[in-house]
């Protein structure tokens, strides 16, 4: 009968050291924050396929006082090319550059269009491009050019326009926007894209409209973006990605059930009871 009292004593001390050990893993469970959910772009209840989305038409950008430009004339007389383009760059790609940075003070040369509207060129004097579209700057500088040279090409852009990307995106920076077809979503791009803590939502675009500044808010999760006058981003655009409530809040612990709450409680009164029922097993 001993040896059986000795074998139901050490089933309890295993019993015992298993809650024990139970309770101290349940007591040390720390709240886990959970992966961030997956985004959806562009989605609307009614889309089928395939489908036609209408866009937003692109507003055309005129030449105005203290624009710089980059005008490239290309011709048979190579000598007469090199002249005409000497203040050019040879490229300018959709680049960022912030103050600081590595090459942020070798801006762009180009031609600035002065206080009265004009550019002054090499071979055709003073021209006035202010209140011209690109295109139609295109065609009076051939026009010209033509006067001396034979056949020219030439083509027009604007060197100073720019836009600025903020917030929760992978590079932030200030942009060249080489055209007006460039978008919302290429300008994002640019920047890296969206982090998974960006907020696809609302994203916010500052723009200046007459010297002042207009705000406006355009949602990637909709395809109402499409629509969107802010879809096409406009020179000295400021874009500002928001954080979610992911990144600003402190991590949540995970709901749990009363049970698994109150499991140390339980646990500890049960090993009590079998720690009082050993000692008196022994007497």
């Amino acid at each position: 009968m001993g040896i059986g009292i000795i074998n139901t004593i050490k089933e309890i001390e295993k019993v015992i050291f298993i809650g024990c050990f139970l309770v101290f893993q349940l007591s040390s469970c720390k709240s886990v924050k959970p992966p961030p959910p997956q985004f959806e772009y562009f989605q609307s209840k009614d889309l089928t396929f395939p489908a036609s989305i209408e866009t937003a038409v692109p507003q055309i950008s005129k030449i105005q006082k203290g624009d710089i430009l980059g005008i490239i004339v290309s011709s048979l007389n190579k000598e007469s090319n090199e002249i005409l383009n000497f203040y050019n760059v040879s490229s300018l790609p959709l680049a960022t550059f912030s103050p600081g940075a590595a090459g942020a003070g070798n801006q762009p040369l180009g031609y600035p269009v002065d206080s009265l509207g004009n550019v002054s060129m090499p071979l055709i004097g003073k021209q006035k491009l202010e209140g011209l579209t690109l295109q139609q700057a295109e065609e009076r500088i051939r026009l010209e050019v033509e006067k001396t040279l034979k056949d020219p090409a030439v083509n027009i852009r604007f060197m100073n326009h720019k836009f600025t990307v903020l917030g929760e995106v992978g590079n932030v920076g200030t942009f060249n926007l080489l055209n007006d077809q460039t978008t919302l979503i290429e300008a994002i791009t640019a920047a890296g894209d969206l982090t998974v803590y960006g907020k696809r939502d609302s994203i916010t675009v500052i723009r200046s409209v007459k010297g002042k500044r207009e705000i406006g808010k355009v949602s990637l999760r909709n395809r109402e973006v499409f629509t969107s006058p802010y879809f096409y981003v406009k020179h000295d655009d400021i874009i500002y990605v928001e954080p979610t409530k992911d990144k600003t809040l402190p991590p949540q612990p995970q709901p749990t059930s009363l049970f698994v709450q109150r499991a140390p409680i339980y646990l500890s009164l049960f090993t009590t009871f079998l720690s009082v029922f050993y000692l008196i097993s022994r007497f």
